[in-house]
C-alpha cells in the first residue's frame, strides 16, 4: 500500500459553526463516496480554512462523525489578495493500493473554480 494525498475543497454559506460543519462533512463524505475510501484507511487530515471562516474548527465535522482516532489538523490557508474567500479545504492522507491517476479530487460549490480542469470529474457538477 502506498499513502496517497487526496485533495478538496468547497465554500462555505456563513462563518457560523453550523455552515462550517455542514460544509465540512459534506465535503468529507463526497471524498470518501468518490474514492471508496474506508475510515481505517485514512491516515490524517488536513482542513484549512481562509480567514474569514473562523467560528468552529472544521475538524469537528469529522469527529461528529466517529473520527476519534484519525489524526487531524486545522489551519489557516494564506491570505492571498484576489483569492476566493469563505473557502474550505481538506487534504486527506488515505493508504491505498489505487494508483495516483484513479483518485478524485473533489471541488464542491463555489470551490469548483479552484481546478476548472477537473470539473468534469468533480462531482456537484
Amino acid at each position: 500500500m502506498r499513502l496517497r494525498g487526496i485533495r478538496g475543497a468547497t465554500t462555505v454559506d456563513a462563518n457560523t459553526r453550523e455552515a462550517i460543519l455542514d460544509a465540512s462533512s459534506e465535503l468529507l463524505s463526497a471524498i470518501i463516496q468518490a474514492n471508496g475510501i474506508q475510515r481505517d484507511d485514512v491516515a490524517s487530515v488536513f482542513f484549512s480554512t481562509t480567514p474569514d471562516l473562523n467560528a468552529e474548527f472544521p475538524a469537528v465535522a469529522a469527529r461528529q462523525m466517529g473520527w476519534s482516532h484519525v489524526a487531524l489538523m486545522c489551519a489557516h490557508e494564506m491570505s492571498v489578495p484576489g483569492s476566493l474567500p469563505m473557502c474550505l479545504r481538506i487534504l486527506m492522507h488515505v493508504n491505498t493500493e489505487r494508483p495516483q491517476e484513479e483518485l478524485k479530487f473533489i471541488y464542491l460549490r463555489g470551490a469548483r473554480v479552484l481546478r476548472q480542469d477537473l470539473a468534469d470529474e468533480t462531482t456537484g457538477a
